[in-house]
Formats: C-alpha cells, structure tokens, sequence
C-alpha cells in the first residue's frame, strides 16, 4: 500500500499544480472506506488553498474547509488537463480550474472526508492518535526512546502502529531496521539507547531516500504525474527472501507479523 513516502510524493507532484484552483465540479463514484461528510456540490466555487501531509493522509485546505485524502492499499491520484475518460475504478474526481484531480482506488480502501478544520471530530478520528512526524524537527531520540520503553511489543509492530512515529510503514519499516542492526522480533522495551538512536537515524535516512527515488512501485503506485518510483530497486532486505544480503552475503529471510511479510538478514541483525 502508499506509505509515507508515496504520499509525501504525490504531494509533492499535486501541490504547485493545483493550488489556487477553484472546484468547479466534484463526481463520486462507487462508495469508499469512509463518506466524503458533505454534499458534493457544496465543494462547487471553493479555492484549494494548499496542500499538506499528515502521517499517511493529504491535506487540501480549502478556502472553507479541508479535505482529508487517503490512498488506501492500491489508490493514486492523478492530476492533469485532458485526462482519459473515467474507468470502473475512479471513484472520486475533481474538476478545477488548474486541472482535474482524479482518485483511482481498485481495492475501495482509500477515502476523501471533508471535514470543517483540523479540530473537526472527522478530522480528530482520523489524524488525533498518530505519531510525531519522522521527517520533522519533532522527531527526536529521546522520544523514539520513550516510545519504545514504553511497549513490550515487537519493535517492527511498534513503528508500524504510528503511534510513536508516523509512516514507516512495512516497506520502511524491513529497511529501517536493517540498516539500524536490529532484528524486527525484538521487544521493544529492551531497545538500549545507543541502538534507538541508530534506528532514528535509520528512520530519516530511510525515509528521505525513498522520498527522493519517487517512492517504491510494487504494483501500481504512481505519482500524480504517472511516474513509478524506484527505491524498490535498492532496498536491501524487503522483498529479497532467501537472497544473499548485500552486507555480509548470508541470506535474507521472511517471517510474518501481525499478518504482514517482515524481512531481515540472520547475520546483521542477530538481536
């Protein structure tokens, strides 16, 4: 699915080009995970002012308003002049006059909510419980430290929760823990202080590379321009079971949590 970095780079791809937009119509297809919350034409004639990133969610600000959009596990946006006719899988489309904002979303797992402001209770349920952003200022050793003394819980569960730091998600998360030498079943809590803080440094890395190589296509990510992103290509233990690792040469292997694929080298990360 769209993690942190896919989101953070269709952001990147949709904001200068449709900021100041006026809507000029709104179409929703077949129902997504949650209500768009307002009727909508009530969105007709407002301005998209901005747009933000929270966690996994984009953020348009609207002159009156935001709306909070979610990719779901197989959604991308697409923003253009002329774009194709719709197909059975458009399920949300904006018109404005910078462009028509299209979501595509085969598996129906992603949403667009309206909400208000921030402070909204649509909001509130959506964004209230996540974690401190990994790519800001906020994001601190000694916090991540906390968090995880905090939990009892396998240290890849932990990150992938959100709630100590937001969007490092599966894809990431493999990585992450790679590069930091630890092994993704350790408990969280029993994390000493000089290995936090090579996994928050880990973290960053991670996730800014990847913001920089367009994110990773799996299936059918693709920014809102169409291109596909490449950091699949270099990542060292997701999605390489039983392959040499590319440190030491032993074999990556593949376990499951929490009923997703957790992949790490048996010699780099012993603990």
């Amino acid at each position: 699915m769209p993690e942190l970095p896919e989101v953070e780079v269709t952001r990147l791809s949709i904001a200068k080009g449709i900021s100041g937009a006026v809507i000029q119509s709104v179409t929703v297809g077949k129902p997504l995970r949650w209500p768009l919350g307002c009727p909508p034409e009530g969105l007709i004639g407002r301005t998209i002012t901005a747009v933000r990133r929270r966690g996994k969610y984009l953020l348009l600000d609207l002159d009156g308003g935001l709306l909070l959009i979610h990719l779901g596990m197989s959604g991308s946006l697409r923003l253009g002049q002329s774009l194709e006719a719709r197909g059975p899988h458009d399920h949300f489309e904006m018109e404005t006059t910078l462009g028509t904002l299209r979501l595509r979303d085969p598996r129906r797992f992603g949403a667009v909510v309206w909400a208000r402001d921030e402070g909204a209770e649509e909001a509130k349920k959506l964004l209230g419980s996540l974690g401190v952003e990994p790519l800001s200022d906020l994001f601190t050793v000694d916090g991540l430290f906390a968090g995880l003394r905090a939990s009892r819980a396998p240290v890849k569960q932990v990150l992938l929760s959100g709630k100590v730091v937001v969007g490092v998600g599966n894809i990431y998360a493999s990585e992450v823990l790679f590069l930091a030498g630890i092994r993704p079943t350790v408990k969280s809590s029993t994390i000493g202080l000089a290995r936090v803080r090579r996994l928050h440094v880990a973290i960053r890395e991670v996730l800014a590379r990847a913001v920089e190589r367009g994110g990773s296509t799996l299936r059918d990510f693709a920014s809102a321009d169409g291109s596909e992103g490449h950091f699949q290509l270099e990542a060292h233990v997701y999605g390489r079971h039983n392959e040499a690792c590319r440190a030491c040469g032993s074999p990556v292997r593949m376990i499951r949590q929490g009923q997703r694929s957790t992949y790490y080298c048996i010699r780099c990360q012993k603990a």
